[in-house]
């Protein structure tokens, strides 16, 4: 076998190989805030920011509280086997969300966020006997996303539980052309595939906080999404193409209109746990785990598929949030790191990520809103049995924008 040629699509969403297994990249679930703590959020619960990881924390905000917030993601990717590189660079909307108080024991969020791309553009050349070369190019686009509505209530002081009520929708084209040149004959099979979601399903947590001295505690988070069966429908195109002496002729070797089926995503769940101290530090770890060994796609399982399991750490230091004389004070600085264990794997090598995170919150002029930066440095993947190893650098900008409602005022 030849070496594998990378070329880079830049189509809004992904350019790594690696998104062709599977239903793409999978997305983080950690957004703004948390991002730059390692993506660690599952226990995290802050009045000022949305936190997208755990609906329980809808109930943190203030009672007259409402946010908005959004945020874009740029990342560049090196990406090299034994025998070559090459590079790419993507631009990504990354959510937005809005989060808002019901009443004084409930509270509310709606929004969307991306939950897995595709976007490859790979070609394999193989020596085949009695055949020759033969040339096969692997390319695909699309994106899965999930629309939401969130509540969470806190039944007793301390404690809080949450959903999402969740709509997934999407549309993913993995395609593939062979062909090979022998004298002067031209052949070429294309293929055509799709799949598009469809439906509806919903996401749980809770979180409970343990006060442990005045102005300090200990938050507990847990996340459940029980193998949800989302409605799924996919269409194959199969064509060959012969070419002889400029005249051409041309064969649909299958065709198969859309069919409606499932695809069965697996058992997801994560714990968290946070260490507050109010106004100066917030210290998060999270596990995340998901059985994509028993992911059914329209009643079958990927034979390159396994669990996921993520790991992950970040910390807050503000230096005097109310400080009048220095702004930096003011600034949120944040670092982390994260291990996880994707959950692909390929020639009996696991695809695994790391990365280290930093990056700050800056407060907007008297306000509390805020504008998060962060940075991500990282590798995935591995050389070995003629793999991908991609490094990669991440940067996110968020905006949270934070208002008071239904305030009476005094003056006009």
């Amino acid at each position: 076998m030849l070496p594998t040629f990378l070329f880079g699509q830049f189509n809004n969403n992904t350019t790594s190989p690696y998104s062709r297994y599977g239903i793409g990249d999978l997305r983080d679930y950690a957004f703004g805030r948390t991002t730059a703590m390692g993506g660690a959020a599952i226990a995290s619960r802050y009045n000022a920011q949305i936190n997208l990881a755990n609906p329980a924390s809808y109930t943190a905000i203030d009672s007259l509280g409402f946010m908005f917030e959004t945020g874009l993601d740029a990342k560049g990717s090196r990406f090299s086997t034994n025998d070559m590189t090459t590079k790419a660079n993507d631009i990504n909307f990354q959510y937005f969300a809005m989060n808002f108080r019901v009443s004084k024991y409930v509270g509310a969020a709606l929004g969307l966020k991306p939950f897995s791309d595709v976007g490859y553009d790979v070609t394999v050349i193989d020596d085949v006997e009695n055949v020759g070369l033969t040339y096969t190019r692997y390319y695909g686009t699309g994106t899965i996303s999930k629309s939401f509505l969130g509540l969470a209530v806190k039944p007793i002081k301390n404690f809080s539980i949450g959903a999402n009520f969740v709509y997934s929708f999407g549309l993913l084209n993995r395609n593939s052309v062979i062909s090979f040149l022998e004298g002067s004959d031209y052949y070429l099979v294309q293929q055509y595939k799709t799949q598009r979601v469809s439906d509806f399903g919903f996401e749980l947590g809770a979180q409970a906080a343990i006060p442990i001295r005045p102005g300090q505690k200990i938050i507990l988070g847990a996340v459940l999404e029980n193998k949800p069966k989302y409605k799924a429908f996919s269409s194959d195109i199969t064509v060959k193409n012969i070419s002889y002496n400029n005249s051409g002729l041309q064969d649909t070797l299958n065709f198969t209109e859309e069919e409606e089926g499932f695809i069965e995503y697996p058992l997801g769940y994560g714990f968290g746990i946070s260490y507050v101290k109010e106004n100066i530090w917030e210290i998060n770890a999270d596990y995340f785990h998901q059985s994509w060994g028993d992911a059914k796609f329209f009643g079958e399982e990927s034979s390159f598929l396994t669990d996921l399991n993520k790991f992950a750490f970040g910390a807050e230091w503000i230096p005097n949030k109310f400080s009048i004389r220095s702004y930096f004070n003011r600034v949120s600085y944040r670092a982390g790191v994260s291990y996880k264990q994707s959950y692909i794997k390929l020639e009996n090598q696991p695809i695994n990520d790391i990365g280290i995170t930093f990056g700050v919150g800056l407060p907007i002029y008297r306000s509390n809103s805020t504008i998060n930066v962060a940075a991500e440095f990282g590798k995935r993947g591995t050389k070995k049995n003629n793999l991908v190893l991609e490094n990669y650098a991440r940067l996110n900008v968020s905006i949270n924008l934070y208002d008071l409602w239904f305030i009476k005022r005094k003056f006009d």
